[in-house]
Parts: C-alpha cells; structure tokens; sequence
C-alpha cells in the first residue's frame, strides 16, 4: 500500500480492535474501506464473511468495482457490499418463515405507505387530507427510526394527536401483515426485532459476519445503529468510517451522537483520524475548518492539503434573488471561458429547491447546459407504476395496494362502489382483497355480472402468476402488456403523440432492464427477487446515466454531499435561508452549519457565495442580512467588496478585465 498515507495505512491494517476512522471531506475513506477489504482478505479472511455496508447504491456499486480492482474475482467472491436497506431484505426474504410472512414480500415506497394510511382512515370513517397523511407517515417512519414498537409508542404517546398516531401505527402493521409486505423503514426495524427475539437466527447472521465495515457512519439512526451491534457482537471486529462534521440528516432521523456512544459500546474502540484532504486547496480548506470551528466537538480534526492557490474565496453581494440568478449564470459564463473549463467543471448548490427556478432561467438565456438533481424517479412515472404493480400482484396477489391501483387500469368496468364492497368484505374477514375475491361471501354480496369480472381478473393473475414458475419471463411480461392493450391505454389517454412514445418507451426500458438484471444474476434470482431489488434503488440513481453529460450541475446541499466539483457556487448566504429560518426557530443552526460545511468542502479550485440585500417572500419584498456562516470565515481569505474595501484602481482594471473578456466571448459564441 506504497500510496496511502500514514493514518490511512495505520486505519487499513488495524483489524484486532474495534475502530472508528473519523474521515473528513476529501480524504480518502472509501479508498480505505476498499484497501481494508483486500488487506483482510489476503490475511485470510474469506471474502464471504465479510460485509461493508454504505447508504445508497451508488457508494455500493463505486464500492464493489474498486474491490474488484484490487482483488482477483475469485478471492473477492462472495463479499458482501450492500446498503442497509438491502441487507435488511436480504434477512427478512431469507428468516420469512421465522418472521411469519409469505415467501414474496412487497416493498412499500413512500407512495404505497401514504394510499395505505389513506385506506386505512377511509376504512375507519376518518378520512384526512394529505398533509395531515404525511405527518402521520412522517411519524411512523421517526418511532421505526428510534426502534419503537407500537405498543411502546402508545405507551409514550403524549397527547390525543400522538395516541391516535400510535393506533394509527399499530394499524398499519397489521395491515401491511395481511398484505406481505414491509416499507423501507421495516426493513431495519424487522431483522432487529427477528435478532432480539430468536438468537439462534442471530448467531447465524454473526457467524456470516466475521469483519463489518460501515461507511458514513454517522447517517445511522437509532434502528440502524442497534441493528449493527446484533451483527458484530460482543467481540466487535468492525471498522467504522464516519465524520460528525458531514452529519446532515437529523431531519430524516440520522443520530450523531452514535459516533459517541461507540466508545461506550465498544471500550477497546481504536480511533484514527483522515485529515489530510486531496480535494481541496488549502484557502477553502481554512475556510472549512474555521466555520466548523464553532460547531461543540468531541473528537477535534483539521483538515489540510499540499494544494496551494492564489485564489481568494469570492463573496458576491446582489439587489434581489433575480439580479442574484443574472450574476451567477454570467460569472459562470465569464469563469468558462477565461480558464477553458467544461460545463461539468462548475455546480451551483442551494439550501431549498425553489432557488432553482430562477436559475434556470438566467442559464437558458446565456445558452449554458445544466442538470438539476432531484427530479422526478423513473419508479415514480404512472405507466412504470401500473406494470410494476402488475409484476408485484403476479408475485404477491396479497399485496392490496398493488391490486387497488391494477384492477381497473386499463378499465374493466369495475367502479369504485365494487372496490369500496370488495374493501369492506375483506376488512371484516382480515384477508387480502385478492383472497375475498374468491369467497362465496363476496359473490352474495355483489351482482353476478360485476362479481364475474372480478373473479374473471383474478383468475387470468392467478394463470399469469403460475406460469412465471415455468415461462420465460420476459416474454411472459411482453404478453401481460398486450393481453391489457396497454399501449393503446396509453395512447388515448396521453396529452400527445410524442408523450404517449415516451411513456411506451419507458415501459419498454422498464422490461429491458428486469431482462438484462436476470441475464446478470444468470437465473438465480427470481421476477419477484429482481424487482424488490429494483425498488431499493434510490429513486435518482436509476437517472444517473442520463446525467453524465457536459452539464452545470444544480442541486441542494443534501444532494451535494459525496461529490466534488473544481467549481463551486453557494448561494443565497442570507439569514432564513441558510441558516434556514425554521431551523433558527428551532435552535438547530448546528446542523444547518454542518450544510455550509459540506457545500464549502464539495468545491476543489474556487468558491463563490452570494447573498441578496432584499428578496420576496410571500408575495412580500423584505430586506435580508448576510448569513452569519460568512462572517464566521477568515475575512483575510475573502474577495468581498461590501466588507474589504478595494483600491479603486484596481477595481476599475478588473472591470475593464472583465468587460474585454466578456466581448471576446460574445465574438466567439
């Protein structure tokens, strides 16, 4: 290992303790996890009882390709480099037995929690509006979070509000029973409670975790964190990798304080520290360490780099959010051109996603390519919607949400007084909608005609699902789409012709990607198996192809974070925007300055911040103060004119400077 560095040697060939890594921005820890792999692997340790988990698929996939890089495939075989939330499937599909479940399990996205929730309150005469859903939903997923069961969080509750909720949860879980399937939080909570209450399963799972590496360690929650500890033991032979700087998702229930609490845990943990940043320079770095400065610390890091630079830190004052959007796109423009730099080259990072409207706008006019993260899933389009739940009923007819949205999508002729029947006689009995389907009962209960085309779709799903057993499958779905005329569905109903193609298409790529993800498991995974692995994707990774063009890169500072760009643009530095002023109310600027921190690290050669005098709010215009993250920086490293008054003179060339440069590039554009 000639090129690492002393720590991240030191970091790759401690593996008799315990150790937490604490990595800070740019400095090389997956590197480390990957060479920490090939060490322990040439020390003999079996590449099947090792596991390194991550948060999304791509460090996953980033993960894997390196540690094939270093190893020989046949050494490296049998590793396993997955998410949280793939290992929790992966111990639920293989326990389902112990667990109590069917042998397909649906996965629940946001989407199918929410029409569950609904269904639920509807069923129970207590219909609520979205919002009111989305509280409910959002506090659910908070108590799976922390590893509170329903009983417990009725116990807790405090209020009526919350007591409902917890019956609401209890529901919930019930309900998803009936149904075979889990949500995304389940798949933490269930392999934790499996672990807790049946330890030879346990012992099973540690036995086939012999070395645990975890990246980002400090995006764990409670759930997550005690599902860790199941798997490593009392012995604890894990590396953990994380920085308390980067910590940027208490929102979504991520716990920091997991980086203390290790120490506790584990009173043999080793701790390194990653300084040494190969990223940035050294002026961005100082800016970096000296606002992170004023965050409380427990384990204390200074980042540094052997990459020097004449350039100061940029501070951009503008009249309003419109004149803001002008400057940043001619200042990009302008940058390109003056040191030849490619599209790519340059991102704009923004608290809240509403910042980039304008934006785009002031990019069009300029003719500069951009790309904004954070639009819309290829899972979340109504046609792959419509075939997956078909996939998803063929394996699993007890999944509800998927039979509600299919069974009359292209139309039958079922309206919703059947549905709403068929939902009530199911309830009383505590069976899937799909299983009532076949009941004398409901047959008494609806007239001949429309009980005939019930029982008539769920025969043809039933034929469909059996012959999955023993069919192509490919082909099988090719034939699902044309037995429905699903195509001509989507012609009527698509506002075009050139919409109706890419809706088609879409379903075409949806099928091409099931047949390439079997031609890659060679047969070993089933329809049911490659589809639940669809859905784990993160919702923008399936884009991540399209994306990888010569493209101004717009996101929030959430997205931002694991990527680098030489140029970087922060904007709207204002008090209420970041720090954001529901977090001021709160009293959580700690986390709003660990944002400032990531949006600061993600730039390598220069970093421009720009802040509005005034700027609309609810129709209103109202005057706004600087952030107090920019006056937290070394004033000594910032070009700000408001702040650092310039010699006139030299004012006046730079303009010049500017203008001649901006002349040249309207000849050659």
């Amino acid at each position: 290992m000639p090129k690492l560095n002393p720590e991240q040697q030191k970091a790759v060939t401690t593996i008799e303790t315990p150790l937490l890594v604490i990595a800070g921005a740019g400095s090389g820890k997956t590197r480390v996890i990957t060479e920490k792999i090939s060490y322990l692997i040439n020390k003999g340790v079996e590449a099947k009882y090792i596991t390194a988990l991550t948060f999304t698929n791509k460090s996953a996939g980033e993960m894997r390709s390196r540690v094939d890089r270093l190893c020989s495939s046949k050494k490296a075989k049998g590793i396993r480099i997955s998410t949280f939330h793939s290992l929790g499937f992966d111990i639920i599909r293989k326990e389902y037995q112990t667990l109590g479940f069917k042998k397909n399990i649906s996965i629940l996205d946001e989407q199918d929690k929410v029409k569950t929730l609904q269904d639920i309150l509807e069923n129970n005469k207590r219909p609520l509006d979205k919002a009111q859903i989305a509280s409910f939903s959002w506090q659910i997923s908070d108590w799976k979070s922390k590893a509170i069961l329903p009983a417990q969080a009725m116990s807790i509750s405090e209020d009526q509000q919350q007591q409902f909720a917890a019956a609401l949860y209890k529901q919930y879980q019930q309900y998803n029973r009936i149904c075979n399937a889990v949500d995304f939080d389940d798949l933490i909570i269930i392999p934790l409670t499996l672990f807790k209450e049946h330890s030879l399963v346990l012992e099973k799972w540690q036995n086939n975790t012999r070395y645990l590496l975890l990246d980002e360690y400090q995006d764990t929650n409670t759930t997550q964190y005690e599902l860790f500890k199941q798997l490593v033991g009392s012995v604890g032979q894990f590396t953990v990798v994380g920085d308390d700087d980067q910590s940027i998702y208490a929102w979504r229930g991520a716990n920091p304080e997991n980086l203390f609490t290790l120490k506790n845990d584990f009173p043999r943990l080793e701790i390194i520290k990653l300084e040494q940043n190969y990223r940035s320079n050294q002026r961005i770095l100082k800016a970096a360490n000296q606002l992170i400065s004023n965050n409380p610390h427990l384990y204390e890091k200074n980042l540094w780099s052997n990459i020097k630079s004449d350039n100061k830190i940029n501070v951009i004052q503008c009249k309003d959010e419109f004149a803001e959007a002008q400057q940043i796109a001619a200042e990009i423009s302008c940058a390109k051109f003056k040191r030849q730099a490619s599209n790519a080259d340059f991102a704009i990072l923004y608290r809240s996603n509403h910042q980039a409207r304008l934006l785009e706008r002031s990019l069009r006019e300029l003719s500069l390519p951009y790309a904004i993260s954070g639009g819309t899933s290829f899972f979340s389009h109504t046609e792959i919607k419509d075939i997956l739940c078909y996939i998803k009923l063929l394996i699993n007819p007890d999944d509800n949400n998927a039979f509600l949205r299919v069974v009359n999508t292209p139309r039958r002729e079922i309206g919703t007084t059947t549905i709403e029947k068929l939902a009530h006689y199911a309830n009383e009995r505590h069976i899937s909608l799909f299983d009532a389907c076949f009941e004398i009962g409901l047959e008494q209960q609806l007239n001949e005609r429309t009980y005939r085309k019930l029982r008539s779709f769920c025969d043809w799903i039933v034929s469909l699902s059996d012959r999955t057993q023993h069919t192509d499958s490919i082909a099988l779905l090719h034939e699902m789409v044309e037995h429905i005329d699903y195509y001509d569905w989507i012609k009527t109903h698509a506002n075009s012709d050139k919409q109706a193609e890419r809706k088609i298409n879409n379903v075409l790529e949806l099928i091409k990607w099931i047949e390439n993800s079997a031609k890659k498991s060679q047969g070993k995974r089933s329809l049911g198996d490659i589809v639940s692995r669809m859905l784990l994707f993160d919702s923008l990774e399936r884009n991540e192809a399209k994306e990888k063009t010569d493209q101004i890169k717009l996101m929030t500072l959430h997205a931002a974070k694991g990527l680098e760009f030489s140029y970087v643009y922060l904007i709207g530095m204002e008090e209420g925007v970041l720090p954001h002023q529901n977090s001021i109310d709160d009293e959580q600027i700690e986390e709003e300055r660990r944002l400032a921190y990531v949006g600061i690290t993600r730039a390598q050669k220069q970093l421009t911040f720009s802040y509005c005098s005034q700027r609309k709010k609810y129709g209103d215009v109202t005057s706004t103060e600087p952030s107090r993250f920019l006056t937290e920086l070394p004033i000594e490293d910032l070009n700000w004119a408001a702040v650092n008054k310039q010699d006139p003179e030299e004012q006046k060339k730079k303009g010049q400077a500017n203008l001649a440069l901006m002349r040249r590039l309207l000849k050659t554009s």
